[in-house]
């Protein structure tokens, strides 16, 4: 037994110091995910979840020196431009399979 070192074991008080900071970096580490990569997560959770903001980019309305209307995902830096946000299921239709023939 010379050659094992003796483990002690953490005081109870500090056993219970741990999982406040551990839930903490769970909900930092999930709020990230969620900013981040919203499309990664999955839909069954995402469908719980409110919308984040990466998941209706910003689309930006300009003119070009021809007056005509521009969309783009970066603002031009030179003119004045209007902020939309962009909704990728908007005007989505979903597949509708037609009812059977009846004889």
């Amino acid at each position: 037994m010379h050659g094992m070192p003796f483990h002690h074991p953490a005081p109870p008080r500090m056993r219970g110091r741990a999982l406040p900071w551990i839930l903490a970096a769970i909900a930092i580490a999930a709020s990230a995910w969620w900013c981040l990569a919203p499309q990664t997560i999955p839909a069954a959770v995402r469908g719980a979840l409110p919308a984040s903001p990466k998941a209706i980019p910003e689309v930006y309305k300009w003119k070009d020196d021809k007056g005509r209307v521009q969309y783009t995902s970066t603002p031009p830096t030179d003119r004045p431009y209007e902020t939309l946000r962009y909704d990728p299921n908007m005007n989505v239709v979903p597949s509708v399979v037609p009812p059977a023939s009846q004889p």
